[in-house]
């Protein structure tokens, strides 16, 4: 099994048309989103979802008003401003931190700490094969542990079924979550656009990657939107030996599948885009068997 993680070092460059597209060609396939902050993977293929589970992570206050009368110990030692003192103390659930002084100095034991419900991961069936995503709660954080659980799910389920590949959309930037998405993986497809910031943040995410010492490729979406940035772009990845696997045009067909819901083959499997994925997908098998 080759695990192909997909990232962009930024947000907007088409990583996950891209996935989705992929998606339809890479036989015997597993497939996860990594980017559970802001998870999109399921709106191009429509998983039909077979299991739902809890994610819970680190812990929260939780006052008890029948205990409590109001002394304000915990607010006054408070940090971070998360308790209000009314005729009962108050917890602002989005300030806590959960350090636990509150409960730890509260005179009548009126707060305790509980585990956190964060979210939710689901395993669901795809036309194209199983689907491991999840859903991060809004304000929540530990984005990176649920990363770590999608992925060690993913390759359990990729290694029940004798999967071929394991296609992996990962988050962007270069943070805990990418950090966490890199574990196991055999190739990364960075996905980048020509402008500057494109240019720069494909920088950034390359020296994260090569930490890890994982084999590179690169694909540069709507690339002739600017020629010269895409040009660049080339000479940049010339210079660090890293190959340029497609450059992608933009293509109306490619705005159209996403309005649609559906990958690019989907819904115009002979469009200028599609013969580009076509091909990315050619040079990132043979780039697999040497990885």
């Amino acid at each position: 099994m080759k695990e192909l993680l997909i990232l962009s070092g930024k947000g907007g460059t088409g990583k996950t048309s891209i996935t989705g597209a992929l998606a339809m060609l890479l036989p015997q396939l597993v497939l996860a989103d990594c980017d559970v902050d802001a998870a999109d993977l399921h709106l191009l293929l429509s998983p039909q979802i077979r299991e739902e589970h809890d994610f819970r992570s680190g812990v929260k206050a939780v006052i008890d008003p029948s205990l409590c009368n109001a002394c304000g110990t915990c607010a006054e030692l408070c940090q971070f401003q998360a308790i209000h003192i009314n005729t009962k103390a108050e917890l602002r659930p989005f300030s806590c931190e959960g350090c636990g002084v509150c409960a730890r100095f509260c005179p009548e034991e009126a707060i305790t700490l509980q585990e956190k419900h964060c979210g939710a991961w689901f395993l669901s069936d795809t036309e194209y094969g199983p689907m491991i995503h999840a859903r991060l709660g809004i304000g929540e954080e530990n984005s990176g542990k649920l990363v770590s659980l999608v992925k060690k799910r993913a390759r359990e389920e990729a290694e029940t079924r004798k999967a071929t590949w394991l296609l992996v959309d990962g988050p962007p930037g270069i943070g805990c979550p990418v950090i966490a998405s890199l574990s196991g993986a055999d190739l990364v497809l960075l996905v980048t656009e020509p402008t500057l910031s494109g240019l720069h943040d494909l920088k950034r995410v390359t020296e994260l990657v090569r930490h890890f010492k994982v084999p590179i490729g690169v694909c540069i979406n709507k690339w002739d939107l600017h020629p010269g940035y895409s040009a660049d772009i080339t000479k940049v990845c010339q210079e660090q030996a890293i190959p340029v696997l497609g450059k992608i045009p933009f293509d109306k067909a490619m705005v159209d599948a996403v309005v649609q819901g559906v990958p690019l083959f989907q819904q115009a499997p002979n469009s200028a885009a599609a013969e580009a994925v076509r091909g990315l997908f050619q040079k990132l098998s043979q780039l697999s068997l040497s990885a």
